[in-house]
């Protein structure tokens, strides 16, 4: 099979139900697959990049610096998740740690190659923005969920841990 057989075949299976195996092979000029190995970063918590990726395979941990050397795990990320949107869209840097506990496969898109796309797939580039709208949403969703969580067993405590 060839790479860009095996593209298309991951791109069906995670982006998303709305984007047609045509539109896959298409992605297949933007995308890059990265490998990763135990313990290697994929983005770092203060740092820049333009890149938006996509894990296919492994398991993909999310920490952040809590000081004093320590590192608060936030979460792990499943195969159709998305790491680093917020860099991706407006060049901010990452809010947190993204690495690979163990071997890993994720999709690579950089800024550059999605927009050299746009005048000649706009209806795809709403469909690949609309899937960095939802992922971002659900990040969201899951953070407010965490915060009242957090917030109702403070209060139960009066304050204490």
């Amino acid at each position: 099979m060839s790479d860009i057989d095996q593209f298309v075949n991951t791109c069906t299976d995670i982006l998303s139900e709305d984007i047609s195996r045509e539109e896959c092979e298409i992605l297949s000029l933007a995308f890059q697959v990265r490998k990763l190995g135990a313990g290697e970063a994929l983005l770092r918590e203060g740092e820049k990049d333009d890149a938006l990726y996509i894990i296919i395979e492994g398991d993909i941990v999310v920490t952040r610096d809590a000081g004093g050397g320590e590192h608060v795990t936030l979460q792990h990320l499943k195969p159709g998740d998305v790491a680093g949107a917020m860099g991706f869209i407006d060049n901010t840097s990452h809010s947190a740690t993204v690495s690979a506990a163990g071997e890993s496969h994720v999709l690579e898109l950089h800024r550059d190659a999605l927009e050299s796309m746009i005048d000649e797939h706009p209806r795809l580039m709403y469909k690949i923005m609309k899937m960095i709208i939802k992922s971002v949403h659900r990040t969201m969703l899951q953070m407010n969920r965490q915060f009242v969580e957090m917030n109702n067993y403070i209060m139960k405590e009066h304050g204490r841990y």
